[in-house]
């Protein structure tokens, strides 16, 4: 850490005096918690060489924090006890469009030793880029991030628990309509424009099928950064929305029984330069690595759940025919397939990806491309292959089709999921014992904090947490 520390000194003291003569005057230092919640220490610009040195002070109790900000605990975590240091990573060091005066940096966690906070998910993430890297695997990855933008209330103050919120759509034309682009073009373009400010490419934004929901989808990058990008996105899109008087949430219910936000990741494998989805006279043009990877994938979506859908308000979204991907099936541009090949134009030859459907916003984006990986790592370890592609709706089939085809349904609670990742060899050893038990046990409080509340107490409860 010595050195690392002496030339981030240097590096953050030139950034520093830049900033603070374009007039930033604090930086938000962030992280994601396994609850999904993006945790904040905010430093002033003058304190950012110190930070770059020897970090920022924080506790390890956060990772064993619940999304009501209740704390549990793991065999190896929770408690008083404890310190950990906050490097911030100044490569992605940003000066925020939609919040003047701040900058932003995702940090690294390390302890007092230097040595790297074993439950850290930005390092788990990194790790497993470079396991992939190592295997000659260059993977692209992306969120689609959804939302929904109500107008903020006179009050933030919470309703009396015998009764609902009423929110408040600033429009209300209908799904994927030119109608919600004209009554929120000012709210949007100002979306877009700060997102590009802070050099996030935005490949496109649309209004989508729940009322007052949009998305956006910003382009491919390294798995890290594109992790980095999914909070930075959601952190720019409230900001603009608390500048315009609207609130967005992110959270997977929204309303118990409508469709709820999703946040699909998409990724793309290639080897020297090569698309591992562009292999001439190959089935469905994958390269035998790509089949095997997807096929890990696809094999751990029971406990890949847990990770992608941390919630109870998860599975409230989860619902067949709603094009969230509930069954454990892939198809070509099947949306709802749980795992969708995305072909791509044929005279495209770095075309052609793959989406996981089943992912929302609640889930900590680093520890989503990081199991991802393992799962798929773990495909070619084994040379596991993929089954015939599915067509249609699994979720029209009767029982004894789906039986016959092998159409499993994913689990429809997070307690299921959770035990599914317990049982989980290849994505304990990916994480590593303290960091998969920390997750386990904010799995295992979100199940039993919610164990008695209806959907739509679980929906009003989760709406802005995320």
């Amino acid at each position: 850490m010595g050195s690392r520390a002496a030339e981030q000194r240097v590096d953050a003291r030139q950034l520093a005096a830049g900033m603070d003569a374009e007039g930033v005057r604090n930086v938000a230092l962030t992280w994601v918690d396994n609850a999904g919640i993006t945790r904040v220490k905010a430093i002033p610009v003058q304190r950012l060489a110190a930070a770059a040195e020897r970090g920022v002070g924080m506790s390890p109790v956060f990772d064993v924090f619940t999304s009501d900000d209740a704390i549990t605990q793991s065999d190896d975590l929770g408690g008083p006890d404890g310190d950990l240091r906050l490097f911030p990573d100044l490569d992605r060091l940003t000066t925020l469009a939609a919040q003047p005066g701040w900058a932003w940096a995702p940090v690294d966690r390390y302890d007092q030793l230097g040595q790297p906070h074993p439950a850290c998910q930005r390092l788990f993430a990194r790790k497993m880029t470079e396991r992939a890297t190592a295997a000659g695997l260059d993977l692209r990855m992306g969120f689609e991030t959804e939302w929904v933008v109500t107008r903020a209330p006179a009050s933030l103050t919470p309703a009396p628990e015998d009764e609902f919120e009423v929110l408040d759509y600033p429009c209300a034309g209908p799904a994927y309509g030119m109608t919600r682009i004209v009554e929120l073009s000012d709210y949007l373009r100002d979306v877009t424009e700060a997102l590009t400010l802070q050099g996030i490419e935005v490949l496109q934004v649309h209004p989508e099928y729940a009322p007052g929901q949009f998305e956006v989808t910003t382009a491919p990058a390294d798995p890290v950064r594109a992790a980095d990008d999914a909070v930075l996105v959601r952190e720019t899109v409230r900001a603009v929305s608390a500048r315009h008087g609207l609130r967005a949430s992110f959270a997977p219910s929204v309303v118990a029984g409508q469709v709820g936000n999703g946040c699909h990741l998409h990724l793309s494998l290639h080897r020297d330069g090569t698309s591992l989805h562009r292999t001439p006279d190959a089935e469905w043009g994958l390269a035998p690595d790509a089949v095997s990877f997807l096929g890990g994938i696809l094999g751990a979506l029971p406990a890949l759940l847990a990770i992608g859908c941390p919630s109870p308000a998860s599975y409230l979204r989860l619902q067949p025919s709603r094009w969230a991907g509930v069954y454990q099936c892939w198809g070509l541009e099947n949306r709802e397939a749980a795992l969708r090949l995305i072909t791509g134009a044929p005279d495209d030859p770095d075309g052609g990806q793959a989406e996981v459907k089943t992912f929302d916003a609640a889930a900590n984006p680093y520890l989503a491309v990081g199991a991802v990986i393992a799962a798929g790592l773990h495909g070619i370890e084994h040379g596991t292959q993929l089954p015939a592609p599915e067509r249609g709706d699994p979720g029209v089939l009767g029982v004894r089709e789906r039986a016959r085809r092998g159409i499993i349904r994913l689990p429809s609670t997070l307690t299921e999921a959770t035990d599914r990742l317990e049982k989980s060899a290849p994505l304990h050893e990916a994480m590593g014992k303290v960091l998969h038990g920390a997750v386990l046990a904010v799995r295992r409080a979100e199940e039993d904090h919610f164990a008695e509340s209806d959907p739509d107490e679980i929906a009003a409860a989760t709406r802005w947490r995320w």
